[in-house]
């Protein structure tokens, strides 16, 4: 089963390769994102495996929208911060954020999502 992604980022040439790298890779990208209300709306209504969820949404936190998909119905999907930022900047934060983990947006793959949301073998395991 292919995982079914969506992609939250509010710079759109970021989402417009982030979807055609994880399309080319196996992920279906089942839609995209820019603020945390549209984010929210989405997740009701695409029902996603993953997420990946820009840490910084303009004036927006990644991490608040990690927090209300915690707290909502949205079918639980796994949430995978990604960030031009180092993972080290923000370690205290993605360790108590309700997520399965980071992604820097340089290594961002189908595999390392894959791993993230728990199929090892990444969107099409053998």
């Amino acid at each position: 089963m292919t995982l079914r992604c969506l992609v939250v980022d509010d710079n759109r040439s970021f989402l417009d390769e982030a979807v055609a790298l994880l399309e080319r890779e196996g992920l279906t990208v089942a839609g995209i994102a820019s603020s945390v209300e549209e984010a929210l709306l989405r997740a009701r209504e695409l029902k996603p495996d993953v997420m990946l969820v820009d840490i910084m949404l303009g004036e927006e936190s990644g991490f608040e929208l990690a927090r209300r998909l915690a707290a909502a119905d949205s079918g639980r999907p796994a949430v995978i911060l990604i960030s031009t930022l180092s993972e080290a900047d923000f370690r205290e934060l993605i360790a108590d954020a309700p997520v399965a983990g980071f992604v820097p947006k340089s290594e961002l793959s189908a595999l390392a999502i894959g791993r993230l949301a728990g199929r090892d073998g990444g969107p099409n395991p053998a």
